[in-house]
């Protein structure tokens, strides 16, 4: 195969940090290569420099693109040559359909210079039908799930004449279906000639789905590998620069009485009160215990979680919540703090974080009353704090002065649980707490969650991916269609039976209550 881009010493400098030194990628023509690195390695910077969206001119090195040098600067001028990224936060325009959003920027148009909305749709119709989707193209995006908008992203790619297609954590949102079905489409552009370059934490799709990997740490270029020839151990230890023992770090804390417990926790639909979301839920998690919650997509994981939490989601809530065998207060935002409830929310960009704001304001946000003095934050106090969780927590920046929207993924992750260690938590739910962070951040989040339950703090973790349930937790219940169909001490707890009760239907349910 003859390559069809070539990054030569790419060099790209912010003010104060150089996000990448002397990186080289080269990538064969239709092949899919994929590119790893822990978060803050310098993989969205590469590419971004790739698309122009950070424009010749910014950066050292050279690009060559289909055996020409080339200097691009703007996305419109990539695209332009058949480069097109596709971001990790999608792009779509909610309110617009499908077929406006996949000819937005490139409309069709007709006599008198009016875009011609038959061709738009019937081409729009052609397009999402190549990527496998039967929809009517003038559904509106927010209308269809996450998976399929990431299958209209790909449509809108295929549009421009797509040559190279870049795709940034194309499964972090998505289930395994819709995951199976997003590589299976990779494979078959692939089948069409369509070169592909994939960032992604998860390295057994990797290995599934790529060609070739590419390494990046600190900012370098470390090795290119071919993916059948090694094992994701090795591709892990180039990423980290060591050998990870194991994926999970040992337990070592002792269980003790009973910190917090839900009874017959029943939660309604927000806008449809006649829906209930969770069925009458019972649950409990000790002293120094990590306790799963497992289910599907659609399960009501998260409900359950965000209605427990202030009631943040949900209707027409009932059941009662034990703090230390005593009925607490959890009906707002504030009493369940005050209570000595924290929630990480799955998604931090847009509600765990301040993206605008700098690491100390989002750090002492949900506890800000404790920095008051004389009806004052004392900012002096606020910067200590912060400081102290970015020594401890190991955030890599400089500075707490540092906007957390400039963050890679782990270290936004590290602000969210600094933010709710602050408060002082006796019990941390933690939703999807390693979502998008690379293996070497999701060993230190791991540890991070030990020391929590070392400390005596109770822990319930909500996760899609049932090894990391079954590594990091003392107990695991399993939740189907907003019921708890199960409960397992983790010495009985296997991928099999957990996935029985997962997709355990509630016909079957009722049979196991009688």
């Amino acid at each position: 195969m003859t390559a069809i881009l070539e990054m030569r010493s790419i060099t790209k400098e912010f003010p104060g940090v150089k996000a990448l030194s002397d990186v080289n990628l080269t990538v064969e023509r239709g092949e899919v290569h994929a590119i790893c690195g822990e978060n803050g390695a310098g993989k969205s910077t590469l590419m971004k420099v790739l698309s122009g969206v950070y424009p010749h001119g910014t950066y050292d090195g050279e690009i060559v693109f289909e055996a020409e040098p080339v200097q691009f600067r703007s996305i419109g001028d990539s695209e332009h040559k058949g480069i097109v990224i596709i971001h990790q936060e999608l792009a779509l325009s909610p309110h617009l359909s499908l077929a406006e959003n996949i000819f937005l920027g490139n409309e069709l148009v007709g006599r008198g210079g009016l875009i011609d909305w038959h061709a738009t749709n019937t081409e729009a119709q052609k397009l999402l039908a190549r990527v496998g989707l039967g929809d009517n193209p003038a559904v509106r995006a927010n209308e269809v799930g996450v998976g399929k908008q990431q299958l209209v992203e790909i449509a809108k790619a295929l549009s421009k004449d797509v040559k190279l297609l870049i795709l940034d954590e194309p499964t972090a949102a998505l289930n395994d279906e819709d995951s199976a079905h997003l590589l299976d489409l990779i494979r078959h552009l692939k089948g069409q000639g369509i070169t592909s370059i994939i960032i992604s934490h998860k390295l057994n799709e990797i290995k599934a789905i790529a060609d070739k990997v590419t390494v990046i740490r600190d900012g370098r270029t470390i090795e290119t590998l071919v993916t059948d020839d090694v094992t994701e151990d090795r591709i892990i230890k180039a990423m980290v620069g060591r050998d990870l023992e194991s994926r999970y770090p040992e337990r070592d804390a002792t269980i003790g009485d009973e910190v917090f417990r839900i009874e017959d926790w029943r939660v309604h639909h927000p806008t449809e009160s006649g829906r209930v979301i969770i069925h009458d839920a019972n649950l409990s998690v000790r002293a120094g215990e990590v306790v799963g919650i497992a289910g599907l997509m659609g399960a009501g994981r998260t409900e359950l979680a965000m209605s427990v939490f202030g009631r943040s989601y949900g209707s027409h809530i009932t059941g009662t919540a034990y703090l230390h065998g005593e009925p607490i207060d959890v009906r707002t935002v504030p009493a369940a703090i005050r209570a000595g409830l924290a929630y990480a929310t799955e998604d931090r960009k847009r509600y765990g974080l301040n993206l605008i704001e700098d690491i100390k304001r989002n750090i002492s946000a949900a506890a800000l009353d404790k920095l008051v003095r004389r009806v004052l934050v004392d900012g002096e106090e606020e910067i200590l704090v912060a400081e102290g969780y970015r020594k401890s927590m190991r955030i890599k920046t400089p500075t707490v002065n540092a906007v957390v929207g400039k963050l890679s993924g782990g270290n936004q992750q590290k602000v969210v649980l600094s933010k709710w260690l602050f408060t002082d938590p006796e019990v941390l739910i933690l939703d999807e707490p390693t979502r998008g962070i690379d293996v070497g951040a999701k060993y230190e989040i791991y540890t991070i969650i030990n020391q929590l339950a070392a400390a005596g703090k109770a822990v319930i973790v909500i996760s899609s991916e049932l090894p990391e349930l079954l590594g990091i937790c003392d107990r695991i219940y399993t939740l189907s269609e907003g019921r708890i169909t199960g409960e397992f001490p983790i010495a009985e707890a296997t991928p099999e039976a957990l996935m029985q009760r997962m997709t355990q239907e509630k016909e079957a349910d009722h049979v196991l209550a009688q």
